[in-house]
């Protein structure tokens, strides 16, 4: 379970048995949510929220910065899905601090 950024002490992991769409799992305490990225021929369209089966749903204020924060890096999940699940590269977390 690769974690792949940490950023208002919102964890973002890939789980080792992941599937279509690219989506990461975002955790704070016992709360976590999974943001799937919608893309269409190669662009971004949509970033849908479902709860994991692991427990309750990131509370509201937590849920819009982890999204807010998936659309701005959309790109660099989907580059370390692919390099994780495809390319079986191994995948070093980042600490984000400044708040977008």
């Amino acid at each position: 379970m690769p974690k792949l950024y940490e950023y208002l002490g919102i964890a973002f992991y890939f789980y080792a048995n992941e599937h279509l769409p690219i989506h990461v799992h975002a955790r704070y305490e016992q709360y976590e949510t999974i943001f799937e990225l919608i893309y269409e021929d190669g662009t971004l369209i949509d970033v849908q929220q479902r709860k994991s089966g692991s427990g309750p749903v990131l509370p509201a204020k937590k849920r819009k910065e982890a999204e807010k924060f998936v659309r701005a890096y959309y790109d660099k999940i989907t580059e370390k899905w692919e390099a994780f699940f495809i390319l079986k590269k191994e995948i070093t977390a980042e600490r984000i601090t400044q708040k977008l």
